[in-house]
């Protein structure tokens, strides 16, 4: 059957071909009664407007990807829907990849969503490859790298968008600190991320400062899962251990943390207190009460998605400086004070 063509739909309500493409974009000059009348035909005869002749027409396809490293973290769960939900009120589509920088064919997932003609892109991710790979592309479509940036050497020809994970770390040293905690354990810490080098540089520097020992578990995967916590926390409590505070590198190496605690019969927080990063959903549940610190998820994908289509609308005002978010402490029931 041949497919129904705007002036199939033009024809059959009595009006311009003009009168319908106004009606379809919602232009004010076209009556409510005429417009629902022509949303009704289309309805009815199956006519589906040609984005893609429509993307041509405008230089824009209206479709932006994101591609993020993991969607089993509830934390880049709830920043996609957050992404999704604010492209499609400022008239955008998201097209959404999971791949992790360091696997090989990263490279497959630009490529292929610059040949799908996404207006920009976004990659959600603190690799230290991360920025070679922004650098390689950006050429061809905006980009936007949201996640931590070797603070050090700051790329200033790269958009990006991250939360200070350096002072993160040092509120969560100082808030155990306030507690009583002077032997701790950093749980979780990753050397091929530069927001989990951050936050482990600026905890044990604030804890050096205070006099605070810290013992490190490294995590020498490419994720933070709740089950590297666990296994992470099993290799703590296997040992004799004094320390009575643990910050755990983000909240799924603390629910992994949290597993581990009950099997071995270890009270949170009246024998150990945990810590936790990112705030994620599950961390205010009332059976898990998590402290952590608040990774801003909201504000970090909303500025980024702001920064990317600044680009693709107005690319002749583009500002390139890294835009660094705050995290804030939020208080809940894994952390006690130390008794004299």
């Amino acid at each position: 059957m041949e497919s129904v063509t705007i002036k199939d739909i033009a024809r059959i309500a009595g009006v311009s071909c003009a009168t319908v493409s106004r009606a379809l974009n919602g232009t004010p000059s076209v009556a409510p009664e005429l417009r629902e009348k022509i949303l009704s035909l289309c309805r009815q005869h199956g006519y589906r407007r040609n984005l893609l002749a429509r993307g041509l027409s405008s230089g824009r396809s209206n479709l932006v990807g994101c591609i993020l490293s993991d969607l089993d973290n509830p934390l880049f769960a709830d920043m996609a829907l957050t992404l999704e939900r604010f492209l499609r009120l400022r008239g955008y589509h998201l097209f959404l990849c999971r791949g992790r920088v360091e696997d090989g064919g990263i490279d497959q997932l630009f490529e292929f969503l610059i040949g799908h003609r996404a207006d920009g892109i976004i990659l959600a991710s603190s690799s230290k490859q991360a920025p070679e790979l922004i650098r390689r592309y950006i050429r061809y479509v905006p980009m936007v790298l949201q996640g931590g940036l070797d603070d050090s050497q700051p790329d200033l020809d790269i958009p990006s968008v991250y939360v200070d994970s350096e002072a993160g770390g040092r509120i969560a040293a100082e808030y155990l600190f306030r507690l009583g905690h002077t032997k701790v354990a950093y749980i979780g810490a990753r050397e091929n991320n530069y927001s989990h080098i951050s936050r482990h540089r600026g905890f044990t520097g604030a804890a050096k400062r205070l006099g605070m020992s810290v013992r490190t578990f490294t995590n020498d995967a490419y994720c933070s899962t709740a089950d590297t916590g666990y296994q992470l926390a099993r290799r703590f409590f296997l040992e004799p251990f004094q320390e009575t505070a643990v910050f755990a590198s983000c909240d799924t190496i603390a629910l992994g943390f949290l597993s581990a605690a009950k099997e071995f019969h270890v009270s949170i927080p009246g024998d150990i207190s945990l810590l936790g990063f990112d705030n994620i959903t599950y961390s205010g549940f009332p059976r898990i009460r998590l402290s952590t610190l608040d990774h801003r998820a909201r504000q970090v994908v909303e500025t980024a998605a702001e920064l990317l289509l600044a680009q693709i609308e107005h690319p002749e005002t583009v500002c390139k400086e890294p835009v660094m978010m705050q995290p804030e402490l939020v208080e809940r029931s894994t952390c006690r004070a130390v008794r004299d």
